[in-house]
């Protein structure tokens, strides 16, 4: 684990390249059935610099505005908190207890735009994350052809490992397609609301959600603060409602019936491996901590001497499908 740890330099790039090649199986495999391998995989990697471009040319166009934007939200800040303390200085509380400092609306703006700019720097300058992808997806193709080599012709081993990608791609393939819908939910909503940046918030909606249980809390935040500065405590707790419902919609109605049987895992060891792959990789561990767990737990299924810890890492059906046995 310290190795991991020490090397997230490499790893999470590696890992994350891997995550998105995965993800990127699916319209290649389409494509091929209608273009040669070669323009296949040369249309799924000018789609996928496409898209990485136009994110990184988003952000950095939202994190401009919004610095434009600062003097407009540290004024309606100061209004609010002016405001509020007028409230509650009727029953006797004053907001500058809390220190002056720590109130200040110019420097609450300051410490907003700098985490703005250095996230803009932090996506721009992932070079070794592009190549790692451009060359994976690259070697697709290849790869059926290795593992035929590597197996030696055991079908056995050869159906466990296909069995463990075809998981993999189902859950991925399932999951990007929600985040996609909540993602274009919530640009759609939040621009009828008037609160700025609606595609870059729906845009981070789409990324977050594939962070099982906090991801979409963590999506939510700078959208109802943004609202909070610009239109006031009821623009804040619209965008909230926003968030609620379309979280609700997809991920307690149209997910899990895209699902089927779900994932397999318990809520439990959802969090827990979230919390675990977190603190071992970062915010990459927190995208891939579902994937990892689900290869963990199928690789424990096919060991009799290890099936047991497969069944607590799984739900109820795991149980009752023992007993049924």
């Amino acid at each position: 684990m310290t190795g991991i740890y020490a090397a997230q330099s490499i790893l999470n790039p590696l890992l994350m390249a891997l995550f998105i090649t995965i993800i990127l199986m699916q319209p290649l495999r389409w494509l091929r059935r209608k273009v040669s391998s070669g323009w296949a995989i040369f249309l799924v990697i000018l789609g996928f610099l496409g898209f990485y471009i136009g994110f990184i040319g988003l952000l950095n166009k939202s994190v401009m505005l919004f610095i434009d934007n600062a003097s407009v939200y540290e004024e309606n800040l100061a209004g609010m908190v002016a405001r509020s303390n007028e409230i509650l200085e009727q029953y006797g509380v004053n907001l500058l207890v809390l220190g002056e400092s720590s109130m200040n609306p110019s420097k609450i703006m300051s410490y907003a735009s700098s985490l703005m700019g250095g996230l803009g720097d932090l996506m721009s300058n992932e070079f070794t994350f592009l190549l790692f992808t451009i060359f994976l997806i690259s070697e697709i193709p290849e790869s059926a052809i290795k593992l035929d080599y590597l197996v030696q012709g055991d079908q056995k081993v050869k159906d466990f490992l296909n069995g463990i990608g075809i998981k993999i791609r189902h859950y991925l393939s399932i999951k990007t397609v929600t985040s996609l819908a909540t993602g274009i939910l919530i640009a759609i909503a939040l621009a009828i609301l008037g609160v700025d940046f609606p595609i870059l918030w729906g845009f981070l909606a789409f990324m977050l959600n594939y962070i099982p249980n906090i991801g979409s809390i963590l999506a939510a935040l700078p959208a109802m603060a943004l609202a909070l500065v610009q239109l006031g405590f009821q623009g804040a707790l619209f965008t909230g409602i926003i968030y609620l419902v379309v979280n609700m919609l997809i991920g307690n109605v149209v997910e899990p019936k895209m699902m089927g049987k779900g994932l397999g895992l318990s809520t439990f060891i959802v969090f827990l491996s979230l919390i675990f792959w977190a603190f071992l990789l970062g915010t990459v561990g927190m995208f891939l901590s579902i994937p990892i767990t689900m290869v963990i737990k199928i690789i424990l299924e096919q060991n009799p001497a290890t099936k047991w810890i497969a069944i607590i890492l799984g739900t109820e059906d795991d149980v009752k499908a023992v007993k049924i046995k």
